[in-house]
């Protein structure tokens, strides 16, 4: 009998120690855009690095988890995400209510505004440069891409769209002159005017947006840990740190 309990005991512990560690070894990834800074970017020596990747590290920690951080297309990653070929965006998305449709946002964690990014000595108005039949830069796949076409030339407005893969990609044709101008975020915006001979010349009257991490619709669990890893995450001196040497 009790060599029969001792079994039972051992086989017990065998099956906590085992679950345990594929707990412990659950590991998710991250889908990023290669090229916005500062919250996704790949840096110099080929690592995934900015505001989201280190936000998204510190949360894996504190939640038990672990991550990495796969770059790709930006006007892919969402059926990436609905493929299983990552199971979360946290890069810098907007949360919109076409987004919403496919996917679960989490909680916002932070507000931005769409603006045009042009040369230092360009002495043009938004309005127009949004006219005489001027070509703007912006990302395909972006909000404010869609937001431009639907709202702006649909509407009359006479300018076309130059789609890039990145934000800085439409930056360096402004800085050498293909472009009048490119519509962003005003956070990567500002690290442009930061880096390049660029300034922000304003908002083109898109509403802002807040960003927020996305996630397949079934994966209610990961939703609700990412939401308690961000909540515990804004309430940290970690926080402060970030938006200090990102600068979003």
């Amino acid at each position: 009998m009790g060599k029969r309990i001792l079994w039972v005991l051992i086989l017990l512990l065998s099956f906590t120690l085992v679950t345990g560690v594929q707990a412990a070894d659950k590991v998710y990834v991250n889908g990023i855009d290669a090229n916005f800074p500062p919250f996704a970017y790949v840096d110099k020596n080929g690592n995934p690095d900015g505001f989201d990747v280190k936000a998204l590290d510190w949360i894996a920690n504190e939640m038990g988890f672990k991550v990495t951080h796969k770059p790709m297309d930006w006007d892919g990653i969402i059926p990436s995400l609905m493929a299983k070929k990552i199971d979360i965006i946290a890069s810098g998305m907007s949360i919109t209510e076409k987004r919403a449709e496919q996917v679960n946002f989490s909680i916002p964690y932070w507000k931005i505004a769409q603006v045009l990014v042009a040369k230092n000595d360009c002495g043009l108005s938004v309005d127009q440069i949004l006219s005489n039949g001027n070509k703007i830069g912006v990302q395909r796949g972006t909000s404010e891409a869609k937001w431009m076409k639907d709202n702006l030339i649909k509407k009359g407005k006479d300018f076309s769209l130059v789609e890039y893969d990145s934000a800085p990609l439409s930056v360096e044709d402004v800085v050498n002159g293909r472009i009048v101008a490119a519509a962003m975020d005003d956070a990567p915006a500002k690290d442009a005017a930061r880096k390049k001979p660029v300034k922000i010349v304003g908002g083109f009257g898109m509403a802002s947006e807040d960003f927020g991490y996305a996630i397949r619709k079934e994966d209610t669990e990961l939703l609700s840990t990412i939401d308690e890893g961000l909540k515990r995450l804004m309430a940290s001196p970690y926080w402060e740190e970030l938006i200090e040497k990102y600068e979003p």
